[in-house]
């Protein structure tokens, strides 16, 4: 959600500019803060983030996103195997087109998926369906002792100039290669192509990982949990630490999500659990994509719908409660990458409101003398507020 001043926005930002009624009323009775998301040295990327923002340490505990992802899924791993992410990607067999291959639908998805395990499967290695272009790879005895780089930072540039490096680059090169093959031509992408969609027509491995060994959300706060999300990356680390995944009718991890339903589901979970994890992708992706419109968009959807909805149902049932509400990290227009800049965050307790006149956007956290470097805090400051 966070983002840069923009020429096109009269040097404001996307948050700047979106209407956030809720947002606003929030932070009026609230703390705005700031917060260094990604540790030092760490890239910054959602698994990374995500995992300091939930509580728990990226440095002690952070192993890579493919096991996280797989997790989520359900996929059966041991400590010995490894775990890559495996986008469907869009590409004329050298030039990264497009990393979410036109955010492919699930089920055109799983059906290129089942097609790849059907023929590049082995007794080691075999190909998860996961939700549109996030997929994932399980090699069995296979080392995450490799380089991969994420397709979204290669948009434009030579594929083979960014294949694997590292141990067993060779195989998980032949089977990009070989998916090319067999996709480019599959029926799925003729008709993509006939309706006037990309192909995804290349498999692309990265987040390459273990399982790490993480204790429960339950005995690091003890407080039991739900987590609500439309991606697999964070239904994964919330299935790590012993969550409850609620599954949102089409939830879609991008801008035509269920807004909505994770607020009903967000309520639902609150009258079993004492703490609900809401998580939504949207402003995210409208940030990779580089479009001001959608992202503003997006922002405005999630106050309204996502979060209007849930004050309102919290409100109805005359509930005491505390809220945490902050990007991830930045996903700048300009780039359309992650940056490792400081997010702003807003911290509400209904029993201790108090007046504020920082906003809840980039200019609250550069205005704000409250400045949090380990992620980790910021959980505690929630719980312990």
């Amino acid at each position: 959600m966070a983002d840069e001043p923009l020429a096109e926005l009269d040097g404001k930002t996307p948050m700047q500019v979106a209407k956030t009624p809720n947002m606003d009323r929030l932070a009026s009775k609230g703390v705005i803060g700031a917060a260094n998301t990604t540790p030092e040295g760490m890239s910054t990327s959602s698994d990374v983030t995500n995992m300091g923002i939930l509580g728990f340490d990226p440095i002690k505990y952070y192993k890579g996103r493919g096991a996280i992802e797989a997790a989520s899924l359900g996929i059966p791993m041991e400590t010995r195997d490894a775990a890559f992410r495996m986008n469907l990607v869009s590409t004329d067999g050298e030039i990264m087109i497009d990393s979410s291959a036109d955010h492919i639908s699930n089920r055109e998805a799983h059906e290129l998926v089942e097609t790849i395990d059907r023929k590049l499967s082995s007794n080691l290695i075999k190909f998860y369906p996961g939700v549109s272009y996030r997929n994932i790879m399980i090699w069995r005895g296979g080392s995450d002792n490799v380089s991969c780089m994420a397709p979204y930072k290669i948009h434009g540039k030579p594929i083979k100039d960014y294949y694997p490096n590292g141990d067993g680059d060779s195989k998980l090169r032949s089977l990009i290669e070989d998916s090319y093959e067999i996709l480019d031509n599959h029926p799925v992408n003729r008709k993509r192509r006939d309706e006037g969609h990309l192909a995804a027509n290349m498999i692309w491995f990265w987040g390459e990982s273990r399982l790490p060994e993480i204790p429960s959300f339950l005995s690091l706060t003890g407080m039991s949990g739900s987590v609500i999300a439309g991606v697999d990356l964070i239904k994964g680390l919330g299935r790590m630490v012993g969550l409850s995944v609620a599954d949102v009718p089409g939830a879609t991890g991008y801008v035509d999500t269920n807004f909505a339903g994770k607020a009903q589901y967000a309520l639902t979970e609150l009258e079993k659990h004492d703490f609900v994890w809401v998580h939504v992708e949207a402003p995210d992706e409208a940030g990779h994509e580089s479009d001001i419109e959608k992202k503003i968009k997006a922002i405005e959807d999630c106050d309204t719908l996502v979060l209007g909805n849930i004050l309102g149902g919290i409100e109805a049932r005359n509930y005491d409660f505390r809220l945490l509400l902050m990007p991830d990290h930045p996903t700048p227009i300009a780039t359309g990458a992650h940056s490792p800049d400081r997010v702003p965050f807003l911290l509400f307790d209904s029993t201790k409101q108090q007046p504020n006149t920082l906003p809840m956007d980039e200019r609250g956290a550069l205005d704000t003398k409250l400045i949090v470097d380990y992620t980790p805090d910021l959980l505690k400051m929630l719980l312990d507020s």
